[in-house]
Parts: structure tokens; C-alpha cells; sequence
């Protein structure tokens, strides 16, 4: 494979586009593997004010609503949370672990659909994903279970064991006061349990295909994870973040082993679950069809799973892998990008940095149907074509493309970019349409919807 191929292959398929493929140098691997770490951190804009917990943002919105504007400094948060993502995206000199943390991002879903966690959604992404993606996937999945985002997100903090001591007050006052005086408790919650078991580490439940089977566990299961994890509720303002008066006690048994009641429970079941051969598959397969194809090759596959199990879930050792592999360089691009890549790539190759955000907190992604921070379901995101090439999503990416083709057709010659950012990806009836087109801004429209552009 020529060096401008590899150097192209590394900058669209594991990056975020480039400007000039020149920039990565003789050795695209190379360039890869030295990114592999924990994500940038992100900045914010100046006057941005990027939140770091549930308690901080509590502080910011009583400090606002004490001249009423409460409501507008939890929308601020919100608009300086997606503009730190996206120019951080947009400006990194480490496009491989920013591509990573968007995935990682992704595969632990919180969402702003839920309105308990709005304002939160970017301290999770800052704190819980991307410190810990050049990690273990133990620490990693630790950090994502217990944050106050993802424990509101999926009702853990409502969750009460039923013989934790909080019910038992409630059952004494309700026999003491009567049953419509005392506050009522949801009981056991098993929405996060089931979501660690089925979309975080093992995979649906009885989950099968080419790659192999995944899954393994029972409805007995979930229940008694969520019983293991009564009393992890986050972000209480007078203890910690793991409560007991409001963990279930005794032992529990999950996936056949025997865990003690108490904190301690949570990393001896994570870490079990880490070690579980459907974990190291199911994780194996997410990763190998988001950077190689939605189908990706079962001998693939099995490499990072292997790699994933050897180590124990060491992510950089997996990582390693998937850069190993051949199938992860066919010179045919299998992938098309999702709105948020497609928005991102574009700002890169015409170096817009922060310029991206400057219009729009979400630089138009909302009209793309990519709603950042507000994935329809815990299952976050699509990762394949046919969710994003319906008629209308596509008419949307010629819209979006044509108008900022009108912004800034006149000052970019968009043949020498289409040369300098995709290099030997550039087809030649590409090449003669941008050539033949009838104004700068529809030069540059017609390479940012170029086929050769829109897929990595």
C-alpha cells in the first residue's frame, strides 16, 4: 500500500479528516498509535462555562435563578457542552482518540431525553469516557456505571432495595400514619442493570450470528444486579455516592457466582463481566463495524476479541490490534459517515476550528437529524449506512453542504483541497465535477457530497 494511501486511509477511517494528508507523516500507523491515550479535554469558549458534576451545576442554576434566570444558565450549560465537543473535534491534534471517545461516548449512551440529566450529559462525556479510554475497559465501564448522569439517566437513584432500610422506614410510617401520608418508593429499578448487562458489556441476551453467540444471561440475572446495585444513586448533596441505607442487603448471585452486600459488590461484578467471553465479542464486533464495515469480517472480529480477552480488556492493546489488522486497510471505504463525522470531517478540511460553532452551538446537526447529547434510546446512535441514506437525510447533507459552499466556496480553491485532503481517494468523475462546476461554492459543495467524502 502506497504511503499517500495509508496516510488518506488513517486520516478519513480512524481519524476525522484532514486538510493535507502531508501532515501525517511517512508512517500513518505511527501517527495512529501515538494518539492512543485518553481523549483531549475539552475547552471551553470564552464565556463558555463547561459543568463538572450534578453538584456544580445545581450551584449555577441557584446562583441564576436567584435573578430568575435559572432556566437560561441550564440552556447555556447545555449550548457550551456541545460547542466544546464539536471544536474540540474540529481543532484535536489526535483525531484517532477523539474518534474513539465519540465511540465510547456513544456505546455508554446518556441522553437529554431524559430530563433529570440535562446539563449533565457533557460532564459525563469529560469525566466518565474520556479520561479512561486509554484504560481498561474495567475502569472505563466503572466510571460510566456510577456517574450521577448515568444513575439518573437509567433510575438507579429511585432504585430501593426491598428490604433496604429506607423501605423498611417508609413500611413503618405507612402502619404508623397510613398509607397516603408517607412518601411512596418506585422500589428495585432494573433499567441500569439490564442496560450493563445488555448494551455495556455481554450483549443482548440471547444474542447470536456470524460472530459468534453473546448474551448468557437470565432475567434472574438482571434482577439480582439490580439488587447489587441499590444503593450507587450519585450526586447526594448530604453523602456519598453510594448510599446503603438504600442498597438491598445480603448476598446476590449473578451469572453463577456468589457477591456480598456492599459497595465492594460493584467492582467484583464489573470485573467479572469484563472477563466473560461475550463481552470480549460483543465489544470486539461494535468496534470492528464502527471503524471498518457494518458487516465487519468475522475474522476480525475474533482478532479483538482475542485481544480484548488475552489482556483482560487492556483498550490500548486492542486498539493496537484493530491498527494491526489487514482488513482494517482495504483501500475500499465501507463506511458512510454519520452526520456529526460528516460535519466534523468537513470542518477539518477547511480548518474551521472554532469558526465551526460560532453560527450554531450544534452547528446545524439538529437539521441533519444527529440531535448531539440526545440519542433516541440508551442504545445511543446508529452505526450503519441504511440508518443514515433515507431521501431525506441525504437531501439534508446537500443542503447543509451547499450553504456553507455559498459561505466559503470564494475563499477556499476546492480541486487543491479535494488533492490535499483525500489524495488517491479522489475518483476521477469526482475530480472532473468539481472541475466543471459552475461557481466556487459549487465546487465545494459538490466535493463535501463527493461519495469519496461522505463514506471512510
Amino acid at each position: 500500500m502506497s504511503v499517500n494511501l495509508q496516510a488518506a486511509l488513517a486520516a478519513h477511517r480512524f481519524g476525522l479528516g484532514e486538510a493535507e494528508l502531508g501532515s501525517i507523516g511517512r508512517d500513518a500507523r505511527d501517527w495512529l498509535r501515538a494518539q492512543i491515550g485518553p481523549a483531549d479535554v475539552q475547552a471551553a469558549r470564552a464565556g463558555d462555562t463547561l459543568v463538572d458534576s450534578a453538584e456544580g451545576l445545581k450551584l449555577q442554576v441557584a446562583a441564576r435563578r436567584q435573578t430568575d434566570d435559572g432556566p437560561r444558565a441550564l440552556r447555556d450549560s447545555i449550548a457550551a457542552d456541545l460547542r466544546a465537543r464539536l471544536a474540540t473535534a474540529a481543532s484535536t491534534r489526535r483525531p484517532f482518540a477523539e474518534r474513539l471517545a465519540l465511540f465510547w461516548t456513544n456505546h455508554f449512551t446518556v441522553s437529554l431525553g431524559k430530563g433529570s440529566v440535562r446539563g449533565l450529559v457533557g460532564a459525563f462525556e469529560r469525566e466518565a469516557i474520556r479520561p479512561h479510554i486509554g484504560g481498561r475497559f474495567t475502569e472505563l465501564l466503572k466510571a460510566s456505571t456510577t456517574h450521577p448522569a448515568m444513575l439518573r439517566y437509567l433510575d438507579n437513584h429511585l432504585s430501593a432495595g426491598p428490604q433496604s432500610r429506607v423501605v423498611q422506614r417508609v413500611a413503618r410510617r405507612s402502619r404508623d400514619m397510613g398509607e397516603g401520608n408517607t412518601p411512596r418508593l418506585t422500589g428495585l429499578n432494573e433499567n441500569l442493570a439490564r442496560e450493563v448487562l445488555e448494551l455495556h458489556t455481554l450483549g443482548a441476551a440471547h444474542g447470536a450470528g456470524r460472530y459468534g453467540p453473546w448474551g448468557g444471561y437470565s432475567q434472574a440475572d438482571v434482577t439480582a444486579l439490580a439488587a447489587l446495585l441499590t444503593g450507587w444513586r450519585g450526586g447526594l448533596p448530604s453523602g456519598p455516592v453510594f448510599d446503603p441505607n438504600w442498597h438491598e442487603p445480603g448476598a446476590k448471585t449473578v451469572l453463577g457466582r456468589r457477591f456480598d452486600e456492599g459497595p465492594q459488590a460493584l467492582d467484583e461484578v464489573l470485573a467479572m463481566l469484563v472477563r466473560q467471553p461475550s463481552t470480549a465479542r460483543f465489544i470486539a464486533t461494535k468496534l470492528a463495524r464502527h471503524f471498518v464495515a457494518d458487516e465487519p469480517p468475522p475474522a476480525l472480529v475474533d482478532r479483538l476479541a482475542e485481544a480484548f480477552g488475552r489482556s483482560e480488556g487492556d483498550l490500548p492493546r486492542v486498539y493496537q490490534a484493530l491498527l494491526d489488522a489487514p482488513e482494517a486497510w482495504t483501500p475500499q471505504p465501507a463506511k458512510l459517515k454519520t452526520p456529526e463525522e460528516f460535519v466534523v470531517s468537513a470542518a477539518r478540511t477547511l480548518k474551521l476550528g472554532e469558526r465551526l460553532v460560532a453560527r450554531a452551538p450544534d452547528a446545524g446537526l439538529a437539521a441533519l437529524g444527529q440531535r448531539l447529547h440526545n440519542a433516541p434510546s440508551p442504545a445511543g446512535w446508529p452505526d450503519r449506512a441504511e440508518e443514515w441514506l433515507g431521501p431525506e437525510a441525504v437531501w439534508q447533507r446537500v443542503e447543509w453542504s451547499a450553504r456553507l459552499g455559498e459561505r466559503l466556496g470564494a475563499q477556499v480553491d476546492a480541486r487543491q483541497l479535494a488533492e490535499a485532503s483525500l489524495g488517491p481517494l479522489l475518483g476521477a468523475a469526482t475530480r472532473q465535477q468539481i472541475e466543471r462546476a459552475s461557481d466556487s461554492g459549487q465546487a465545494l459543495a459538490l466535493l463535501l457530497m463527493a461519495p469519496e467524502f461522505q463514506r471512510r
